[in-house]
């Protein structure tokens, strides 16, 4: 969230903010990171007022299961932040980690893609075209290669 991307580099962010459509996305002056900062914040101060005093890192596995799915459907309202988007949120920012290229930053070692099955960023499956159901035997690549690769002399 330091990044570009995080503070929302390279969008308008001046007043006069109007609600905009789904498709024209969030329309505010606030940052991811900072969305981030007030949903975290307002999903342990809801936690703390209605979980026995526990932060939500100590829920029980059932119970921040329970509590996330209120967020997605709306049901959990949290203060001073829209809990519903911020779900939103993040689930859009954890799919794009997990399916990225590791360049971006996220997919560390490729390890999403291995789970998968996915290949990368390989230049060629013509072999592999009609061959469905079929596990593909080679690990994947990344726009920057493998790192098990060392130039060839």
């Amino acid at each position: 969230m330091a990044g570009p991307y995080g503070q929302g580099e390279g969008l308008y962010n001046r007043p006069p903010f109007m609600p905009g459509t789904k498709q024209q996305g969030q329309q505010s002056k606030d940052s991811v990171a900072q969305r981030y900062r007030d949903g975290l914040a307002a999903l342990d101060q809801y936690c703390k007022a209605n979980k026995s005093g526990k932060a939500f890192a100590d829920l029980s596995g059932d119970d921040q299961d329970e509590l996330l799915k209120g967020l997605e459907s709306g049901k959990v309202k949290l203060e001073g932040a829209d809990g519903k988007k911020f779900f939103e949120q993040a689930i859009k920012d954890i799919q794009q980690g997990w399916f990225a290229d590791p360049v971006y930053g996220g997919n560390r070692d490729m390890v999403s893609w291995k789970m998968i099955g996915f290949p990368g960023a390989r230049y060629n499956y013509l072999d592999w075209i009609d061959r469905h159901n079929e596990r593909y035997p080679l690990p994947p690549v990344s726009i920057a290669g493998r790192a098990d690769w060392t130039p060839q002399r």
